[in-house]
């Protein structure tokens, strides 16, 4: 098995690509936004944030990668994407050297997945790991919507008469009479394809190495686990390519709308075999990460303790507004009194203010200006050996104010992964010992 073409994102020089073949396959990724390569024709690629409405269209018309002059380019997108056998590792351009452990850090923090002795090793195969580590996730927002149900037409045979009477049965089964009637009715069933499906990916789990930590992650993800293996009392595992094709169609229930990410991601899991060996020439399939989006909310796991509020386009929650009758509706990353943070997925080298982009800096102060704040700033992932890691503030002409770079190390000199974590709790210390004191 080919060992995958590794890059790291945001790659604007480019990666030599010797091989016809692997620039061929290439071209039916790159260049496509990531809102049609991640369309139902592809079920085998997964692609986060999964509401890309949520943040806007930008990331939904973001491109994984651009294949120019026998040269390959990337630009927010981490992950692992394959066509055929061409595979791609896009691994951050934080990380140190191979071992992308920032980018398992990131996914554990923001889906609470508490796998610190994780044996980190840098191929498709660890890739494919993160959609377990996803799994209980999913399954808890996935239940708390309530088990899943559809209707069913159960058929019966006896006194008790509640649905409509199917007389060629009952003539075949019930002649000569003995007080017996055969009907059919349809009935609200737990035990269905979509129930049937997430049994099966539990009991796939529960065969990894890691799969008796995973399910047990915390008491809601055992809840939930039970829940399913109680509510599919016909389950077998022979069952399992019949269950996966019922679930090839994506659910359209608009209350079980949690059902439908579950769903997809159960299938990708459940097949992941034939995709890691090729069974699907023509398909396209992986899992990606928009960076802007991963690293924002990977703050948020730091700053949400500290109360500050992190707006949702999608539900309309912290938002603000531009003009006092309400309209010009904004959504800042982070803020509380007299504070406004933006997470940008970036690396200033000198940590500069004045040459950070236009755009980011002005977005900023507009913020802290609608706000009546006093203080505002960029977070960014930080640099190990930065002696400008910690800038001092910046004074705003006009009304005032302070603003300034704070940045999370996150490119640690660690001998495994526990003590990259180990120093990634100490970096998050110092990141909000460093924030400003609002009283």
């Amino acid at each position: 098995m080919d060992l995958p073409i590794t890059i790291s994102d945001n790659n604007w020089e480019g990666l030599t690509i010797g091989d016809e073949h692997h620039l061929e396959n290439l071209q039916k990724i790159a260049e496509k936004p990531i809102g049609q390569l991640s369309l139902d024709d592809n079920p085998n690629l997964l692609v986060f944030p999964q509401n890309l409405e949520e943040y806007g269209d930008k990331i939904g018309k973001e491109y994984v990668c651009e294949v120019r002059e026998g040269k390959l380019y990337t630009g927010n997108i981490m992950g692992f994407i394959g066509y055929g056998d061409t595979k791609v590792r896009i691994h951050s351009r934080f990380a140190q050297g191979e071992d992308d452990y920032f980018l398992h850090y990131m996914l554990q923090k923001v889906f609470a997945i508490n796998l610190f002795d994780l044996k980190y090793h840098a191929d498709e195969e660890s890739i494919f790991d993160f959609l377990i580590y996803l799994f209980p996730a999913f399954l808890k927002r996935a239940v708390q919507q309530g088990l899943y149900k559809e209707y069913k037409t159960n058929k019966y045979n006896d006194a008790d008469i509640k649905g409509r009477i199917d007389v060629a049965r009952h003539i075949r089964m019930n002649i000569p009479f003995a007080g017996k009637v055969a009907y059919s009715t349809r009935e609200y069933a737990y035990d269905n394809h979509v129930t049937q499906l997430i049994r099966h990916a539990i009991e796939f789990i529960g065969n990894h190495q890691y799969g008796s930590n995973i399910l047990q992650n915390d008491d809601m993800t055992k809840d939930a686990v039970k829940l399913i293996r109680e509510a599919t009392p016909a389950y077998s595992p022979n069952d399992r390519r019949k269950v996966i094709n019922q679930n090839l169609r994506p659910l359209s229930h608009p209350y079980f709308s949690e059902y439908r990410h579950l769903q997809r991601l159960c299938v990708q899991i459940l097949r992941y075999e034939e995709i890691k060996y090729g069974r699907n020439d023509d398909e396209i399939y992986g899992v990606l990460f928009d960076g802007a989006w991963l690293w924002e909310e990977y703050v948020n796991t730091i700053l949400k303790s500290q109360g500050y509020i992190h707006p949702q386009n999608k539900v309309h929650k912290g938002r603000i507004s531009l003009f006092t009758d309400g309209s010009g509706t904004r959504y800042p990353d982070f803020y509380k009194k007299g504070i406004v943070l933006d997470a940008k997925y970036k690396r200033y080298a000198d940590m500069k203010l004045q040459k950070v982009d236009g755009n980011d800096l002005h977005q900023v102060i507009t913020y802290m200006y609608i706000l009546s704040a006093q203080n505002g700033g960029l977070i960014v992932p930080g640099k190990y050996h930065n002696s400008e890691a910690h800038p001092e503030p910046k004074t705003l002409n006009g009304y005032g104010g302070n603003i300034n770079i704070h940045s999370i190390i996150v490119d640690n000199l660690s001998q495994n992964y526990k003590d990259y974590c180990r120093q990634m709790c100490q970096n998050e210390k110092d990141f909000l010992g460093l924030l400003p004191k609002i009283e």
